[in-house]
């Protein structure tokens, strides 16, 4: 029987560019996309639930907002296939690659209908196979996840603009035609293109070994013409973003005037697609394809370790700081008890991964559950090498982007990627505490970070042991106390 409810979906919208998706794991725990049951991505908010029996955050979801469909999304590692031993090995080049996630795995969706099952969600099969259902999905699936929007955004540069980008100066208005746009004006690459903002000029960038194709031609023109300016092609949003580099300045830089300057070559910004990755993501890529020495001095392998309380958390790029802080806070009783259980269920923020709290329980039942501390899953498939006998096999690990994400936003040094202090950041993250329990009514005596309250005491004391005539003195001491915040507690 076909679903009744399937006209709402076509008041639903896809995601903005800048709207966060959450479809790699669950906002209120760390059930992911890799999973057998996936994350449940509501089509209404793009909150992600998980469908787990015991906990089923995308049914409370439901429940607590009433949106009446979820995208099921679940992704897989690609089998691997080895190499031959007597074949040539492949070429091995210092660059920045572009490694696209469609190359490694591969997703699997399925629209749901929870008014028609409010329990477990109703599939339905051929929900995604075209009209809205496919249109929302496609937008969904290429839009850029939470994690990744909160990482890009982290690592991204203050870009400002630059005299060349303030005084560009185009020629009269003219439309270049659709083949003017499909390759490089000098050979026949079709992507890594950019465009010369002074005169139309569509060159490809410079060679990056290893990588995205480029002979420089980009560059040569500015050589030739002294053309600063250009913007890459593929990387224009509708919002008028997109990689902009100064060959004068040899830097990327910002134009103010982005939309308008592509205007005058019958270029709309409203209808331009991101299809290609920026310089921001593949530097991202590289910095978390670095892989840390699992090795004591002596080169002997670190034996690893499983169960509650013994969950590991992963390199988000200079997150190390951020990472023994929790670590060291939720080995502490007082964080142990003020955390345990699911927030959930009393939550008043319409969005789990904009509340503090929800963030906080999801931090507590990753680390000390135990749920999420065993052997790395997603190895190689069979036709791949596996790990050899002897070789340890740790734990995939958590990675707390959305909780870095939501304690970060809006400072200037915890909202980026930068290595920070390890005190300074607990003693903002108590501030943090403090005042969301101060925004709900909660006293900031009932808090965990209280349990770092210390109190000093000054003693008064006569100097004199004995009084003007000979006697031991007598006089009373003076004593004041004063309580006071900080982290003087050993942890």
């Amino acid at each position: 029987m076909a679903c009744s409810h399937l006209p709402q979906l076509q008041t639903l919208q896809p995601p903005k560019l800048s709207q966060a998706v959450h479809r790699e794991e669950c906002t209120q725990c760390f059930d992911n996309q890799d999973m057998e049951g996936g994350v449940e991505v509501c089509l209404s908010c793009f909150n992600g639930g998980c469908p787990s029996e015991e906990r089923h955050h995308a049914r409370m979801h439901h429940q607590k907002s009433g949106h009446p469909f979820t995208l099921n999304v679940r992704r897989r590692l690609k089998p691997t296939i080895k190499r031959d031993e007597k074949a040539a090995p492949p070429a091995k080049r210092l660059a920045i690659v572009e490694e696209r996630e469609e190359d490694k795995y591969s997703h699997s969706t399925e629209l749901k209908c929870w008014l028609c099952d409010p329990s477990n969600g109703r599939s339905l099969p051929d929900g995604t196979s075209e009209g809205k259902g496919k249109e929302l999905r496609d937008a969904m699936m290429s839009s850029l996840s939470s994690a990744r929007q909160s990482e890009v955004k982290a690592w991204e540069e203050e870009f400002t603009a630059c005299e060349h980008t303030l005084t560009l100066v185009q020629p009269d208005s003219y439309q270049i035609p659709p083949s003017g746009l499909a390759h490089c004006g000098k050979c026949d690459l079709k992507e890594n293109l950019w465009l010369c903002l002074t005169c139309g000029h569509l060159g490809c960038g410079r060679a990056q070994f290893g990588g995205v194709g480029g002979n420089g031609h980009a560059l040569l023109h500015y050589n030739e013409s002294g053309h600063s300016a250009a913007v890459k092609l593929g990387t224009i949003t509708p919002e008028g973003t997109a990689d902009v580099y100064c060959y004068s300045c040899d830097d990327s830089k910002l134009d103010l005037e982005l939309a308008a300057h592509l205007a005058t070559f019958g270029i709309n910004v409203l209808t331009q697609e991101k299809t290609e990755k920026t310089i921001t993501e593949l530097q991202i890529d590289q910095n978390f394809n670095y892989e840390f020495s699992v090795t004591d001095e002596n080169g002997k392998p670190f034996q690893p370790l499983f169960g509650p309380g013994l969950t590991g958390l992963q390199n988000l790029g200079n997150s190390c700081y951020m990472a023994s802080v929790l670590q060291s806070l939720f080995a502490l009783a007082p964080f142990k008890t003020a955390y345990r259980g699911d927030h959930c269920e009393s939550c008043t923020e319409p969005l789990p991964a904009t509340c503090i709290l929800c963030q906080l329980h999801k931090i507590h039942d990753g680390l000390l559950s135990g749920r999420y501390s065993t052997p790395r899953a997603n190895l190689p498939q069979e036709v791949a090498e596996l790990p050899k006998a002897d070789e340890p096999v740790f734990q995939e690990g958590l990675r707390p982007s959305m909780f870095k994400a939501l304690i970060g936003k809006g400072h200037e040094e915890f909202a980026t990627m930068r290595q920070q202090d390890a005190e300074e950041f607990m003693t903002y993250l108590f501030k943090s505490i403090r005042t969301d329990a101060k925004k709900r009514g909660v006293d900031e005596a009932k808090t965990a970070p209280e349990s770092f309250r210390f109190g000093m005491e000054q003693r008064l004391q006569c100097g004199q042991r004995f009084d003007q005539s000979g006697h031991p003195c007598k006089r009373s001491c003076a004593y004041s106390e004063r309580r006071e915040r900080g982290t003087q507690k050993g942890i």
